[in-house]
């Protein structure tokens, strides 16, 4: 039997029918490093369920669900990386032409610091997003495996007469998210970074890891590169520091509680940057790069006719593609994005939804109804906070 695949919702053909203009994310081949160890360890003819996630297969469960949300939220949960891509960008002209190529800073990355960017054609619509690493004077990006080769061959497109070379890292990597996540680092002997962003070289067992501290918007997210000959240790080490392995589908679902968009299901082809709210992935004093006459032209407006927002939901959680109205049946959005957050006070349900201006300023609160499932959406007014038990 083919691995499901886990995307935010319930429908994910029906998601890429509404919000991609050209073609879906390809279809993932083969198992990440870490879901080839597992099924190699399994004994007793009992294998992790695999689920196709972000471009690769992956665990899909490892825990309770329950156990899962538990430590993302409150504790310490080791997870799956190897659906991460990491290039490096070599040449002498390779500042320049990478600056030129993304939204967000380059030239003026700190050291050992990272960014957030969006790859945008001349038009100004998003193609796709990556993370730029610096670490000294090397450059590198970090990229999901279903957005890989179409990112890679839209940038190579544009080196003409730059010495620039994108090469493929045999690198793989594991995920330590939770507030827990610095002190089991620590007992590691690894860094554990005090600012998100931000990244280190260390050696474990004589062998290289490298740190980097991701983004996050309720807990610590570490992400952890090594050789895929190191990854067992690694994982073991981790586990027995008191870290749960956790599967795609509750990283998933955390996903959406943090309100941190993925490409190809929140984001599309059609938008444009400032739709997206995500203003982290925008510098307005880097210089020219492509696209960004029309994000200038955005800001000097003012506005977009829509924003992407993180929603908390009341009733069943709907399908991806679930239009929002407003009292009266007028149409306020669609709904990109949901799942439910089993939390040890109850079950707690977010979204991701693409929301027209004119219905934000009228009503924070918005209806939806498509088949079984029935609600509320509300977008919060302050910050999201998760309460265990």
């Amino acid at each position: 039997m083919r691995p499901e695949a886990i995307f935010p919702v319930k429908n994910f053909a029906e998601s890429a029918k509404n919000s991609m203009t050209e073609t879906a994310p390809p279809q993932a081949t083969s198992p990440t490093p870490l879901a080839d160890m597992l099924l190699q360890a399994a004994t007793g003819g009992v294998s992790p369920e695999l689920a196709e996630y972000r471009g690769a297969l992956t665990p899909k469960r490892l825990d309770a669900a329950e156990n899962e949300t538990a430590a993302l939220a409150f504790g310490a949960a080791v997870h799956d990386l190897g659906w991460l891509r990491r290039v490096a960008v070599r040449g002498e002209d390779r500042f320049r032409w990478l600056n030129g190529m993304v939204t967000n800073t380059v030239n003026d990355l700190a050291a050992n610091a990272g960014a957030w960017n969006l790859v945008l054609n001349a038009q100004g619509r998003i193609q796709g997003d990556l993370h730029v690493w610096r670490e000294g004077e090397e450059l590198s990006l970090v990229v999901a495996a279903d957005q890989y080769e179409k990112l890679l061959a839209h940038l190579e497109h544009f080196i003409i007469m730059d010495d620039v070379e994108l090469l493929p890292e045999s690198v793989t990597a594991l995920g330590l998210a939770g507030p827990m996540a610095a002190q089991l680092l620590e007992r590691l002997g690894l860094p554990a970074l005090t600012e998100p962003m931000t990244s280190a070289r260390a050696e474990w067992k004589g062998q290289p890891v490298r740190v980097a501290r991701a983004y996050g918007a309720l807990v610590p997210h570490y992400e952890l590169w090594v050789q895929a000959e190191l990854l067992p240790a690694l994982w073991k080490a981790l586990v027995e520091a008191g870290a749960v392995a956790v599967g795609a589908e509750a990283l998933e679902a955390f996903r959406i509680a943090e309100g941190i968009p993925a490409y190809g299901i929140d984001i599309a082809e059609r938008d444009l940057p400032q739709e997206t709210s995500q203003m982290r992935t925008l510098s307005f004093s880097k210089g020219c790069y492509q696209g960004q006459e029309i994000v200038e032209r955005i800001r000097s407006r003012g506005s977009v006719h829509r924003h992407l927002r993180s929603m908390e939901l009341f009733g069943t959680v709907p399908f991806a593609g679930s239009e929002l109205t407003l009292e009266g049946g007028a149409t306020a959005g669609q709904i990109t994005s949901a799942a439910e957050l089993p939390l040890g006070t109850g079950k707690r349900s977010f979204a991701l939804g693409m929301m027209r201006g004119e219905a934000e300023l009228r009503s924070q609160t918005f209806s939806y109804q498509a088949g079984e499932a029935v609600g509320t959406a509300r977008i919060p007014a302050t910050p999201l906070k998760l309460e265990s038990c």
